[in-house]
């Protein structure tokens, strides 16, 4: 009982340090992914929008609107624990963690959270800010809160694999602009794979992005080019590898001892 109390006041810990380190700095990790996602409501939505008609039965507008959620999710649950945990390396402040009598799925699970509840709210924000263009209709709840969460316990946890092999700034910011923002530009946000000839219709089914964005799509609006059940399984399983890795790794000290 003792351990487990220790375990649980580390992991609070650290969840709350995570959450008043985005917080603390708000103007700069909630406010601008905010600006971004109403200027794509505006010009997407509203002036390229209204001339490009229905897509999925619905209008433009509520067809970007889970797609633009999804990824303001996406990206600042990567974004925040790839940088809060850089910086405890750069500092040498994790160290302190290392060498404290706690597992280190403690510690893995602490930052992940922080990342998940960063996500969350900034994808409440952009929700919020969405329902003055658009109406908002849920469509199954049960999918719509478990993709949305479950995402972003998958991103926050490839971002902790990332802030790992990171030697320098520059190497934080390698992954979110090579790989991450264009499989998220090209995961459905802004349109339907069925526009897409069969060839890339084929191609856009290794993009896990799709599957994410899809699976939200069918939550909000009951209309996807994807099975939600077997995105939710696959995403499943996507978490428990990367968490499984950055678990293997963190005990290891991969990319800490330089």
């Amino acid at each position: 009982m003792n351990s487990v109390r220790i375990y649980w006041v580390a992991f609070t810990t650290i969840l709350i340090k995570e959450v008043r380190r985005f917080t603390r700095i708000w103007a700069q990790t909630l406010l601008p992914p905010a600006i971004t996602m109403a200027l794509y409501f505006v010009i997407f939505g509203n002036l390229i929008g209204s001339r490009i008609g229905e897509m999925g039965g619905f209008n433009y507008m509520q067809f970007i609107m889970p797609g633009l959620i999804m990824m303001s999710v996406i990206t600042n649950s990567y974004s925040n624990v790839t940088s809060s945990f850089f910086s405890s390396k750069f500092q040498k402040s994790i160290e302190e963690m290392l060498v404290a009598p706690v597992p280190s799925w403690v510690i893995l699970t602490g930052f992940v959270l922080g990342g998940v509840a960063r996500g969350l709210l900034v994808g409440l924000i952009v929700t919020i800010l969405a329902l003055f263009f658009t109406e908002l209709t849920v469509h199954n709840l049960f999918v719509t809160i478990t993709v949305v969460f479950l995402t972003a316990v998958l991103f926050a946890t490839g971002g902790f694999i990332n802030a790992l092999f990171a030697r320098s700034f520059d190497d934080v910011s390698i992954i979110p602009t090579f790989i991450l923002t264009p499989l998220t530009y090209l995961g459905g946000v802004f349109y339907s794979i069925q526009l897409l000839p069969e060839f890339w219709q084929k191609v856009s089914l290794f993009n896990p992005v799709l599957y994410m964005v899809n699976t939200f799509r069918f939550g909000i609006l009951g209309v996807s080019d994807i099975n939600q059940w077997t995105a939710l399984a696959a995403i499943c399983v996507f978490i428990v590898l990367l968490f499984s890795l950055a678990l293997w790794l963190l005990e290891r000290g991969r990319g800490l001892r330089q």
